[in-house]
Order: C-alpha cells, then sequence, then structure tokens
C-alpha cells in the first residue's frame, strides 16, 4: 500500500463508534460494504440493510426521516452508492428533515465492483455537491479525533447534514446480514410500533 493509500480511517471502528454514539438511532445502509460495517458493528432491529438498491440510500433515509420526525435517522453509504443516487441530495435539500444525517464513507473507490476509482478520487466532493443542493451542514472527517465534532452536529438535529468520512481503501471481511428482506422490514417496522407487512 502506498502512502496515499495509506491514509484514512478505519472503517468498521468508525462505524462502530457511531452506532455506539447513538444506539436509538435508525440507520439506513446503502450496498455492500456499508451493510458488512453497520452488521460487524452488531445486529440491532433499528438496522435497515438495503442489499441491492444501488443508490437508494438517502432516499430511503429521507423517507424515514420524515415519517419519524423524532427519530434521529443516520444513512450509512458509500461514496459509489451516493454517487449512483446523488439526485436524492437534491430532494432532501428541498425538504430539510432536521433528523437526517448521511454519512458517506469515501473511500474513493467502487468497492463492490472491483475497487475502480471512484469521482471522488477523480475530483468529485460529495460535500459541495450536497451544499449546492441545500443541505446546509456539511462536514469532512479526516482523523478519528474529528469523529466527535460530527457526532456532536448529529445530536444537535440541526440538519439535514451530509458527513464524507475519509475511509482507508481496504477490502475487509464481509460481515453478512440478514438477506430475507421481508424479515428486515418487518423488525423495522415493529421498532417503529407498526403492524407487518
Amino acid at each position: 500500500m502506498s502512502a496515499a493509500q495509506s491514509k484514512g480511517i478505519d472503517r468498521r471502528a468508525f462505524v462502530r463508534q457511531l452506532v455506539e454514539a447513538f444506539p436509538q438511532a435508525l440507520v439506513v445502509t446503502g450496498l455492500g460494504s456499508s451493510s458488512y460495517d453497520l452488521y460487524a458493528a452488531g445486529d440491532r432491529d433499528e438496522n435497515f440493510y438495503l442489499w441491492g438498491a444501488m443508490g437508494g440510500a438517502a432516499a430511503v433515509g429521507l423517507g424515514i426521516a420524515i415519517a419519524q420526525p423524532t427519530r434521529t435517522v443516520i444513512v450509512v453509504t458509500g461514496d459509489g452508492e451516493q454517487l449512483m443516487g446523488i439526485g436524492a441530495l437534491a430532494t432532501i435539500g428541498s425538504q430539510q428533515p432536521a433528523n437526517l444525517n448521511v454519512v458517506v464513507l469515501d473511500n474513493g473507490h467502487f468497492g463492490e465492483t472491483g475497487m475502480q476509482r471512484s469521482h471522488t478520487s477523480l475530483g468529485t466532493d460529495l460535500a459541495t455537491v450536497a451544499a449546492g443542493c441545500g443541505i446546509g451542514q456539511t462536514v469532512r472527517v479526516d482523523s478519528t479525533d474529528q469523529a466527535g465534532d460530527l457526532f456532536q452536529k448529529i445530536a444537535a438535529a440541526g440538519g439535514p447534514l451530509l458527513a464524507t468520512v475519509k475511509v482507508l481503501p481496504d477490502e475487509l471481511p464481509r460481515a453478512l446480514p440478514p438477506r430475507d428482506g421481508v424479515y428486515v422490514k418487518n423488525r423495522f417496522r415493529a421498532v417503529l410500533g407498526l403492524a407487518p407487512m
């Protein structure tokens, strides 16, 4: 690994720290590694794993945030997945849900398709894009000692917020969450006091 590649945060440790800081938060994950990271931090009924809906995590998180305005909602996704769903940022900016936080684990690569460089390693700044879409709070986390500042902003519920967390481009062992979408959906609905569907 080159010196440039060795810069970044341990994604699994960061996600574990995030969940520990917000144990009651409703957490939506994007395709692939973000779901593995959340599951590795500990499976919870409040976790909503998206298996194959690439680009959908922020949009799903927005819907949940609007439907559950008193709950903290955190979307944990990757840079490739968020680039696929970039239009959701404009809708988040227009809706302005104070309880929605989009945390992009940015390794500068498309991890699920072979670690090709993503647009974020080629000049696209998702925080700047989010600000242009009307998301008033953007945060960049380059080191673990900056995590506390991000967590304070999430706790203040002054969102919407988008954070880009610069993580190492590691290919970590997969920690596979439940693949039964109906099961994941119904246990998440139960946490919200809703009947199964």
